[in-house]
């Protein structure tokens, strides 16, 4: 006969000798709050970007959806906060969830020890793996399994470590008995609204993720034109919100040696937007920063040095609006060298406009000349001409 308790305790156990700073369970039924939650938010359009639907609502909030017959998720939080190096000036800032390894490797197997542990203990129970890559509202999941509370900043907060903490979860149609929620809450913090540039967050623990720097710095099309400037120097992800938040600043960093950051894990703007694809491949294989893709990395270099402003970039930039492949970065390239607004800046946009074969990024030259000259492109052309 199963014992049900000590396959949670053994389980806890095995969690906390890989690092989890946090284990607890959740019963598999649909949470009708969450799903409701989820139904505003894909209507109000917040998950725009990753094109979710109504359905989604349902699919996230139902664990038997994952595994029918589903009574339990066992959910834990590895910590992976470090002391932030200073960041060089030239350099993009990266958010520190990928300054280390991938963290879906590192999760996956601590879930997959977790995994041997149930089939040692109960060989016909059924169980699988989660860690983002299997539809799941985790973090609701995880502060109902007791693991801390969502924060403003929507992400999950743990007592005593904060909210850097990846999150992974174990379906199961073992009954383990479920933890209990905790209590707490932000009360009237506003620091994260606050920090938020581009006002992603509404304080009412929700958030349009189409203005948030770390949706905009992954999204493959263009970021809008009004939102590039709020973007500042990150070029992936953002950990403003995070870092203004009171229990974030009050914990002791104690991430995981897996993600530390190496030696230089901010890199340089220009030495980015001048790499290849094939070199970025190889360069971030082991990080979590490359799977949206490398035009992707260039495209928010060219951001970022757009509103670093510095004249020295022009000709790096320049290059690259004309010898990037990719028409996302040329576009973006474009519009950086219009914010900097320099003379070889507009030489490079007007030279540049000529031999232009893609409409978008002729469009984003002809905007970039506009702002700078304060003339419609063509007539700003015609007049250089004469």
């Amino acid at each position: 006969m199963t014992d049900i308790h000590s396959i949670k305790l053994a389980l806890s156990a095995r969690a906390r000798s890989l690092g989890a700073v946090a284990v607890g369970v959740s019963s598999a039924q649909t949470d009708s709050a969450v799903q409701a939650r989820l139904r505003a938010a894909i209507a109000r359009g917040d998950l725009a970007t990753w094109r979710y639907e109504e359905h989604h609502a349902q699919s996230l909030s139902d664990p038997t959806q994952l595994l029918s017959g589903a009574q339990s998720v066992f959910c834990l939080a590895l910590p992976y906060g470090h002391p932030a190096p200073r960041a060089p000036r030239g350099a993009g800032l990266v958010s520190s969830y990928v300054w280390g390894h991938d963290y879906h490797r590192v999760m996956r197997g601590v879930l997959d020890a977790l995994l041997a542990e149930i089939a040692g203990a109960a060989p016909l129970a059924r169980a699988i793996a989660v860690c983002d890559t299997k539809p799941l509202a985790e973090r609701a999941f995880a502060a109902r399994a007791g693991l801390g509370w969502v924060g403003k900043h929507t992400n999950l907060i743990v007592p005593g470590v904060g909210s850097y903490v990846f999150l992974g979860e174990i379906v199961t149609d073992l009954a383990l008995e479920p933890d209990q929620p905790r209590k707490t809450h932000c009360g009237s913090c506003q620091r994260c609204i606050v920090a938020c540039p581009t006002g992603a967050l509404r304080g009412d623990y929700t958030m349009d993720a189409t203005r948030c720097i770390a949706d905009l710095t992954q999204r493959r099309d263009a970021i809008p034109r009004e939102l590039r400037p709020l973007i500042g120097s990150w070029i992936w992800g953002c950990d403003l919100c995070q870092n203004a938040c009171p229990p974030v600043a009050r914990a002791k960093p104690q991430g995981l040696a897996a993600f530390a950051p190496g030696p230089t894990p901010y890199p340089d703007l220009l030495e980015l937007l001048a790499s290849s694809s094939a070199e970025l491949q190889r360069r971030y294989a082991q990080s979590a920063m490359v799977w949206r893709g490398a035009s992707v990395l260039r495209r928010n270099a060219a951001v970022a040095l757009g509103n670093e402003r510095d004249r020295a970039s022009v000709p790096g930039l320049a290059r690259a609006l004309v010898h990037d492949g990719s028409a996302l970065v040329r576009a973006h390239v474009a519009w950086a060298l219009g914010r900097i607004a320099s003379p070889a800046a507009l030489d490079a946009l007007r030279a540049a406009w000529q031999r232009e074969p893609n409409a978008d990024v002729r469009t984003e030259i002809e905007e970039a000349i506009g702002d700078i000259s304060g003339l419609p492109c063509v007539q700003a052309i015609m007049e250089d001409e004469g």
